[in-house]
């Protein structure tokens, strides 16, 4: 009796640390999609398709295995009733079939590799009617800074995009191998020093989306996540127009320390900013001009472009950062208007 109470409460035991597990992975889930198996994009949405395609055509091979192992363990165990034949030596429908369907699984598999691996290539840009949005992306230890070369912007801790409108990404190291992955969006792709490689993808819903870095570059690795942050034209807008009112200007000095090794929390408080959260949004401007191509060919950056910002009403630094609200604000903005001939010159990037 006492056997059998301990059973049902070892039993009762694993079936509570089961649903806390499946609640566990549930709530992280909640928080944003996280895989490219809950798709936003287009090409996770391939990528998607693609891996349950593979993985249907694999089981026409696996699922008989594993189907029929047991069946014939237990059909032609000692004592069965399955029928004893010393001399069976083969059968030609048999070896027809445990060769020609792999061998026409593995052909089928080839061909649908090959046209979906030119389709999903990440420097294929994505055809819509829209232009798609320059984004250069640099990889520091152990953070992003996301550039928009065309507003006169960059950011950090969030990528914020415009919902349903193509993004070209340009990116580069400016330490050691990393690789830029937003699972929900899909294509994750190596960031090297020296070295530009591009990405096309698009966000098809509005939503917070987890990005990180896949390769192990240092004791920060794990902290080297940012958050994507989709959004309406319109409230992109917003993002751009409070970032060059707002932004901090990335100066020489604060570009020397945003080479150093630390996450994006550890550069927040080199900026002052209080209560800063990990993902909230850091945003600079002005930017140097031409700064990606000089951090990506370790060339001389032309400080000399920083125009002087004019002065604006600044708010306090304690609230946090929504896709609504106003980015965080340098404490020093009354002194951006100084005269920076001092940081004209060359310097390169590192």
């Amino acid at each position: 009796m006492s056997h059998s109470l301990q059973a049902i409460r070892t039993a009762l035991r694993c079936r509570a640390l089961l649903a806390a597990s499946l609640a566990a992975l549930l709530g992280g889930c909640s928080q944003g999609s996280i895989s490219f198996l809950d798709p936003q994009g287009p090409i996770a949405q391939a990528q998607r398709d693609h891996f349950w395609f593979v993985v249907l055509m694999t089981l026409i091979v696996v699922a008989p295995v594993i189907l029929q192992t047991p069946f014939i363990v237990w059909r032609y165990r000692y004592g069965g009733k399955g029928t004893y034949r010393p001399h069976w030596d083969r059968s030609r429908w048999l070896d027809i079939a445990m060769w020609g369907i792999p061998v026409a699984v593995v052909i089928v598999l080839a061909v649908v590799l090959w046209r979906e691996t030119h389709q999903l290539d990440p420097y294929r840009p994505l055809e819509s009617d829209r232009q798609p949005l320059q984004v250069q992306v640099v990889g520091f230890d152990w953070k992003w800074l996301f550039i928009y070369p065309e507003q006169g912007i960059a950011s950090m801790g969030q990528l914020v995009l415009p919902e349903d409108r193509p993004v070209a990404f340009q990116l580069t190291s400016a330490t050691v191998l990393q690789t830029f992955f937003i699972p929900a969006l899909g294509s994750q792709i190596d960031v090297m020093n020296r070295m530009v490689t591009k990405l096309h993808l698009q966000a098809d819903n509005t939503g917070r989306f987890q990005g990180k870095n896949m390769q192990y570059n240092g004791s920060g690795f794990h902290r080297q996540r940012f958050m994507t942050q989709v959004v309406d034209d319109a409230q992109f807008d917003d993002f751009v127009a409070h970032a060059r009112r707002d932004g901090y200007r990335l100066d020489r000095q604060r570009f020397t320390q945003l080479n150093e090794k630390s996450d994006a929390t550890d550069f927040a408080a080199m900026l002052g900013i209080k209560n800063y959260q990990h993902s909230d949004l850091m945003a600079f401007s002005p930017i140097p001009s031409q700064l990606f191509d000089a951090i990506a060919h370790h060339a001389p950056i032309d400080w000399t472009s920083l125009t002087p910002s004019p002065p604006q009403n600044r708010k306090a630094m304690d609230e946090r950062m929504s896709p609504s609200n106003p980015i965080p604000v340098p404490p020093d903005a009354e002194e951006n208007t100084h005269d920076e001939a001092e940081d004209n010159g060359g310097e390169k990037a590192t």
